[in-house]
């Protein structure tokens, strides 16, 4: 695996592609089975398609629209929203996803990292933690699309899910959400310190000099 990848993140609402500004405005920007082919030409190292709507709707990936995106993805894909089981996690992988992103049920349900992993492989098992700043200045993860906080530390959570059997943290700041100021570093930092496996970094990006600062020291 590349220790330094440029992965394109889609954000599936309402089955279009969206700007999420804060977790809470979502701009539509278009269908997503268009988007990945256009990030497949431009030369992404990888993919992430995340359908926001999964959890809050109680429901499962649309495993049908997974084996749609997966004929125009060249490079790994990544599929998170909704997976709950084991089950879950071998629909996707069947029908094209080369990762699955875990998110509520990483914290609801860790034995289900455990559990996928030994299925298919640490490199198969993405736990997505989504992070606020509190006033204090110390972070606190939110689940459930970023609507329910849970008193938990990011950087203990990503140790927990590491423990679990995850193979990759995808850390996403919900204050810097579509917001083109850059990654908070701090909060990225705490992370990538706190486990030994890979960490993925989301939220922010504005202009290149902002991914060059997140390949800096990470």
């Amino acid at each position: 695996m590349l220790k330094t990848r440029i992965i394109g993140v889609l954000v599936v609402r309402k089955d279009i592609v969206v700007q999420s500004i804060g977790f809470h405005s979502y701009l539509p920007v278009g269908i997503p089975w268009i988007a990945i082919e256009y990030l497949d030409r431009w030369g992404i190292d990888e993919i992430v398609v995340l359908d926001i709507d999964a959890t809050p709707e109680n429901r499962s990936p649309r495993f049908d629209y997974i084996a749609q995106y997966s004929q125009y993805c060249h490079v790994p894909l990544s599929i998170g929203g909704g997976i709950r089981t084991v089950e879950d996690v071998t629909k996707a992988v069947h029908a094209g996803a080369d990762k699955v992103v875990i998110n509520t049920a990483a914290v609801e349900n860790p034995r289900l990292i455990t559990e996928a992993a030994q299925r298919f492989g640490i490199q198969c098992i993405v736990v997505s933690i989504d992070a606020k700043r509190k006033q204090n200045g110390t972070y606190e993860v939110f689940i459930r699309s970023g609507k329910q906080a849970t008193g938990l530390s990011p950087a203990a959570l990503a140790q927990r899910a590491e423990e679990y059997g995850a193979g990759e943290i995808f850390i996403n700041s919900i204050d810097r959400d579509g917001s083109k100021k850059g990654y908070d570093m701090e909060l990225v930092n705490a992370v990538v310190k706190a486990v030994k496996i890979p960490v993925v970094i989301c939220g922010g990006v504005g202009k290149p000099s902002d991914l060059l600062e997140g390949m800096k020291d990470n």
